[in-house]
């Protein structure tokens, strides 16, 4: 979550006189994340999140997303609401963005997450999949192997200006996973997303899931990789075996991983690594003046990846099957 765009008020009163949920009584931005612009929306009626979609999001994409919402609450998953206006519609549009409003989710993310909250994570994204099998519609996705080569593309030239070498790194490493990349793994609807900041708890337990703006189809274990990224690596980029212990535990719960996806862990994990060491090199490379959120440092990734390149098995990662 983050502001890049600045809503003018006579805008927004004109924008939620169109719901059936109050006045606005207040407005806050929101200075997480790195996509959309994101309200803390306050009306008579409660808390609400207003989102203007920016950057990569395609508008076109935008029925699909809003349908996983639905589609996941009605299927056991605790997570955010279009609100619909009085047109039955859920998006509009505001200050020339695509916009919406969902409903608010009480609960807060876990600034050192530890080992428990990793085996919450890992159950809850085994509920989000299974949840995800009878989702009607479907989304490829672009920022998965076959979209890295055109996001170093944009990044190839300034990248050793972040670290000298950088680039020859980088393509090594396309290099090197386009001919290890799976085939054939379960797949279905992932989050691709699933950071300490996009879970919420409240009294001890893991109480919603947020900003599902990256979800698409891809390889359920390749979701499963990016949690391993986002929730098992000290400040330090050790990693925490007793966490992925927990988080694999945590979803295996719900869904048994399968031998093949077992054998192709550590190469997604590789994967999920060089993911976010593109985008977030795009990103410092190109950011944005005024906007309320810093761009996330790139080299936090390379520290995983050199994690990852080391891995032999799943055992590295706390799976002891």
């Amino acid at each position: 979550m983050a502001v890049y765009t600045e809503v003018a008020d006579d805008e927004l009163e004109s924008f939620v006189a169109g719901y059936d949920i109050g006045d606005v009584l207040s407005i806050k931005g929101i200075a997480e994340g790195v996509e959309n612009s994101n309200y803390l929306l306050h009306t008579r009626a409660g808390y609400f999140i207003l989102t203007l979609y920016e950057r990569r999001v395609n508008e076109a994409d935008l029925p699909f997303f809003l349908g996983l919402l639905e589609h996941l609450s009605g299927h056991g998953v605790t997570c955010p609401q279009p609100v619909n206006n009085r047109k039955g519609r859920a998006l509009g549009r505001l200050a020339g963005k695509p916009a919406v409003i969902v409903t608010f989710l009480d609960g807060v993310s876990a600034r050192r997450p530890d080992a428990r909250h990793c085996g919450m994570v890992g159950e809850a994204l085994g509920k989000l999949h299974k949840a995800g099998a009878a989702f009607p519609l479907a989304r490829e996705n672009t920022l998965s192997i076959n979209g890295w080569p055109a996001l170093f593309r944009s990044a190839e030239a300034r990248a050793d200006d972040v670290l000298p070498g950088l680039a020859v790194t980088i393509a090594e490493e396309i290099s090197r996973l386009q001919n290890a990349w799976p085939k054939g793994l379960p797949a279905g609807i992932i989050h691709a997303d699933l950071f300490p900041d996009n879970v919420f708890f409240l009294a001890g337990k893991l109480s919603g899931l947020i900003d599902f703006y990256f979800a698409c189809n891809d390889f359920l274990a390749y979701d499963l990789a990016i949690c391993l990224n986002a929730w098992c690596f000290e400040p330090d980029a050790s990693f925490n075996i007793t966490k992925g212990m927990a988080l694999i535990n945590g979803y295996a719960r719900e869904r048994p991983l399968v031998d093949m996806e077992i054998a192709a862990l550590p190469t997604l994990a590789r994967g999920a690594a060089l993911r976010f060491l593109l985008t977030r090199l795009v990103d410092w490379l190109n950011r944005q003046e005024g906007a309320l959120v810093k761009p996330k440092d790139p080299i936090e990734y390379l520290k995983k990846l050199r994690f990852h390149q080391q891995a032999e098995s799943a055992r590295d990662y706390g799976l002891l099957r």
